[in-house]
């Protein structure tokens, strides 16, 4: 087997960028490997306007690396009351590329989402229309459930109700966990598709308290059981064209993660590919990476293929542990040792 491996350059379909000098800070460790990304709109207050989408993407160009070339993909935060005319009017102005269901309270920064998804019927109801695709945080967030099990109770209760109700609405189960969410997509037809972490490839959630506590392997959703990860491994190699790159790269400073009360959240985008790399190595499957990591999204979201290559080579390799932020410092997932790095 060859020790260099090029592929179509690739997309990341779920992000954080935050804003700020957090924003200036993790922006180029995404431009520097993926041409596009599906931008998240999490922020305080949250991107929900025409207004608030376009200026944020024009902050996110304004601290892009010199002679970098990347497009952030807008996306709309659905609440309660999120008028159907603006999210219209937005993805025919070509501003938003998407809309995010966030369950109030489920992840950082989510205070502001749904409360009951029949409360959004009618903005459902236009991405149905326009074909635009609804992007969810796949977990209820009732107390009385277990939260391991709160991804398979939301294909209960929130997916398939949505999926009877809006049959050609197109839905991207973000950032998906269990085996119950692979098979649930895997049972839908070319409608639904799934984005995978390279954490949750990589991690099971015996690696949130290994030697102790770790604040910086807790994420939302949460790692699951082995049985889990051994299944999101199996669908995001097995070449099925509904299940695609999307890291989740999410990050915090150290004074919020290692708090009394710390934040979820994995800053993985220095090394994102090359862990997705070593799983497809590891899988047997290298031959399929680029469908994942560069295909597959794109036709889902029906843009165009990168005409641009990257290349990654075999070769053991380490990755700074951190990067420096306001005076603080953001930890980067780094499982060692890395086996594949980027030329």
């Amino acid at each position: 087997m060859s020790n260099l491996l090029t592929i179509t350059k690739p997309d990341d379909w779920h992000l954080h960028l935050r804003d700020g000098e957090m924003l200036a800070a993790v922006l180029p460790y995404t431009s520097n490997v993926f041409s596009r990304a599906v931008v998240m709109p999490n922020l305080s207050p949250p991107v929900n306007t025409i207004a608030k989408a376009n200026d944020y993407r024009q902050r996110i160009v304004a601290s892009l690396p010199s002679g970098a070339v990347f497009t952030p993909l807008m996306t709309c935060y659905l609440t309660d009351n999120l008028d159907s005319k603006e999210l219209l009017e937005g993805h025919r102005e070509g501003v938003f590329t998407a809309a995010k269901l966030y369950p109030a309270g489920a992840t950082y920064n989510s205070d502001s989402g749904v409360s009951a998804v029949t409360k959004i019927y009618p903005v459902l109801e236009t991405l149905q229309t326009i074909g635009a695709p609804l992007l969810v945080h796949g977990e209820v967030v009732d107390p009385d459930i277990d939260i391991f099990d709160r991804e398979a109770v939301f294909i209960e209760r929130v997916m398939i109700p949505i999926r009877r109700d809006f049959p050609a609405l197109r839905i991207v189960f973000e950032h998906v966990t269990t085996r119950e969410a692979v098979q649930y997509v895997e049972s839908q037809n070319k409608g639904v598709a799934a984005t995978i972490t390279p954490h949750h490839l990589i991690i099971n959630r015996n690696a949130i308290f290994a030697g102790g506590i770790r604040p910086d392997r807790y994420c939302l959703p949460v790692a699951k059981r082995e049985t889990h990860r051994l299944a999101l491994r199996r669908a995001a190699t097995s070449g099925d064209r509904r299940f695609f790159l999307g890291t989740d790269s999410a990050p915090h400073l150290d004074r919020l993660k290692y708090a009394e009360c710390g934040c979820a959240g994995i800053f993985n985008a220095p090394t994102a590919l090359s862990c997705y790399a070593q799983v497809f190595d590891e899988e047997n499957a290298l031959d399929k990476l680029e469908a994942f990591a560069s295909l597959n999204g794109p036709e889902f979201y029906k843009l165009p293929i990168n005409t641009e290559t990257i290349t990654l080579a075999k070769s053991q390799h380490t990755v700074p542990n951190e990067i420096s932020v306001s005076g603080d410092r953001v930890r980067v997932f780094d499982p060692q040792p890395l086996d594949w790095a980027i030329v």
